[in-house]
């Protein structure tokens, strides 16, 4: 979905303006369903739907990594604490400096500030998961035992 709501947006393939050119409806593909309805302003389609679109679509594809890991027919082992370590740095590194540069450019709501303490809270969760799984993985291998 963010992939295809950028080509639309930045050809202009599927959409159609609405309310007077206000808004802009971005069609399900090959129909004239609206799929999304959005406002027809540069920094709006940039800093609050792009943007936003794009980074939850990354963390969903981390996470799906994340509960690929688990499973595995082993439990701990370097992809799983990789996909891990991935997914903590994703959620402590990305969510506030993409708040406070959109804050710059368009106002963010309260709820906006609220997610990022969420993928703060995510990230250290799998921060501590990262870690016991790498223990787990160095007494795995020093025991050559399948937990």
């Amino acid at each position: 979905m963010p992939l295809y709501s950028l080509v639309c947006v930045v050809t202009g393939w599927a959409t159609g303006p609405y309310g007077d050119g206000a808004y802009l409806h971005i069609y399900y593909p090959f129909t004239n369903i609206p799929f999304l309805n959005i406002d027809n302003n540069i920094p709006y389609i940039i800093f609050e739907f792009l943007l936003p679109l794009g980074l939850y679509g990354l963390f969903f594809w981390l996470t799906g990594n994340v509960f690929k890991a688990f499973y595995q027919p082993r439990l701990f082992t370097g992809f799983g604490v990789k996909q891990l370590r991935n997914f903590y740095v994703a959620n402590l590194a990305i969510p506030l400096p993409a708040l406070l540069l959109s804050n710059v450019f368009a106002e963010a709501d309260g709820i906006a500030f609220a997610l990022v303490i969420v993928h703060g809270i995510l990230g250290i969760f799998a921060y501590f998961m990262a870690v016991i799984f790498k223990q787990g993985l160095k007494l795995q291998n020093e025991q050559e035992l399948f937990i």
